[in-house]
């Protein structure tokens, strides 16, 4: 995780090609105050002692980054939508490449993106590479299927609540049960606005 964080914000820290800023990210990736949650991702995800052995391209790094096996977020993103994405390449690489690797994805992924917001995948370069890796990239993608990610809390939360397990600990520090009550359907409403917005229209 602090790899990811660390990516994100190279571009803070070092010059490159297309930079980027904490607040441009923030705008670009938040369309709606409440869905502010992120599955992050670092490609490639492999030992140092095997760097040497493997050829990277920036065609598959962009590949790797929209596979649900490298998210950190437990959800795979062909179950939803994606919203919006940020992606930060490191290394010696062109910004053509990139760009024309990223297209291509979302020309033959189109169902996986929303279609209300154009131009919604941002990309920056850092030309510094991560020590020990010649290129890399980190990826973060606000996608509809996080509420996937929420639900399986939600659940567990429930089961646990109708038992009111572990409750005491929380009651004997001043907690009320009604918080809990309110912090579910405020998690059941997060879920409901992740449901409504896959397909939404624009109103022109």
């Amino acid at each position: 995780m602090s790899t990811c964080v660390g990516g994100m914000t190279t571009c803070f820290r070092f010059p490159g090609q297309l930079n980027s800023d904490l607040r441009k990210l923030a705008v670009n990736m938040v369309p709606f105050p409440r869905l502010h949650f992120f599955a992050p991702c670092f490609v490639p995800l492999s030992s140092r002692g095997n760097q040497p052995y493997k050829a990277i391209t920036v065609p598959n790094l962009v590949q790797q980054m929209f596979d649900a096996k490298h998210l950190m977020a437990y959800c795979d993103p062909q179950e939803g939508r994606f919203l919006t994405c940020a992606s930060v390449f490191r290394g010696r690489l062109s910004m053509a490449e990139v760009e024309e690797s990223m297209l291509n994805v979302q020309d033959k992924n189109s169902r996986y993106f929303v279609e209300w917001i154009p131009n919604n995948v941002q990309n920056a370069v850092c030309d510094i590479p991560m020590r020990g890796q010649k290129m890399c990239a980190t990826f973060l993608a606000n996608t509809t299927a996080l509420q996937t990610v929420f639900r399986r809390i939600q659940q567990a939360f429930s089961a646990m609540f109708k038992r009111k397990a572990f409750m005491h600990w929380y009651s004997g520090e001043g907690m009320e049960e009604s918080e809990f009550v309110s912090t579910e359907s405020n998690v059941n409403d997060l879920i409901s606005e992740y449901q409504e917005y896959p397909d939404a229209k624009v109103d022109i």
